[in-house]
């Protein structure tokens, strides 16, 4: 028995053919892990929730506001905190992509009056160990219990209040923009007057 002649043909129709049971598994795949997906994100951001608003009894995922902001009408989520009935915070989820390399996501909860409870940082490319420092408490602190309104949310270097992370002050300004976008488009949707 003669082996079979290698031709352009027979080798494109092998191609063809490894293609397309490759892209069918993996299509196959991504539909079959989806919901696991789905469940994991969301229940990332039921903690990141959590820990920006500890005092809530209600499910914030039920009670999502969409805030329009900016020039583009981006929207920020932003998840209603209740506690018995009665609403004690926001969570915002905001970002921006002024980090030092590029996206930086975070949670922010805000009490009822505009004060900053916490910020977890849900996602970033930042530099590990100078960037990355922005998710240390001595950092985040700064922002707990002040007001937007009435504190200037900016690093000194900017004139504002905020120390910057030593060797991560571009970090440092985008975390802090972050946060003001989020109080801004609360105020501008006027989220927080509604109480």
């Amino acid at each position: 028995m003669s082996k079979p002649k290698s031709t352009l043909i027979n080798m494109v129709l092998v191609l063809l053919a490894i293609t397309a049971v490759s892209g069918f598994s993996l299509g196959y795949i991504n539909e079959w892990t989806k919901g696991p997906k789905e469940a994991t994100r969301l229940a990332r951001k039921l903690a990141a929730i959590k820990s920006v608003l500890p005092e809530i009894t209600n499910n914030p995922a039920e009670e999502l506001i969409l805030l329009p902001t900016g020039p583009d009408q981006d929207s920020l989520e932003c998840y209603v905190g209740k506690k018995d009935g009665a609403t004690v915070g926001y969570a915002v989820s905001t970002y921006t992509k002024k980090g030092f390399s590029g996206l930086i996501r975070i949670m922010v909860g805000f009490t009822a009056e505009g004060n900053i409870v916490n910020t977890v940082v849900l996602e970033h490319k930042e530099t590990p160990g100078l960037g990355t420092k922005m998710k240390e408490s001595k950092y985040k602190t700064q922002y707990h219990d002040k007001n937007p309104a009435t504190f200037d949310i900016k690093v000194t270097k900017d004139g504002g209040e905020i120390d910057a992370i030593t060797g991560a002050t571009i970090t440092s300004r985008a975390f802090s923009e972050a946060v003001q976008l989020a109080y801004d488009a609360l105020v501008e949707n006027k989220v927080l007057s509604q109480n």
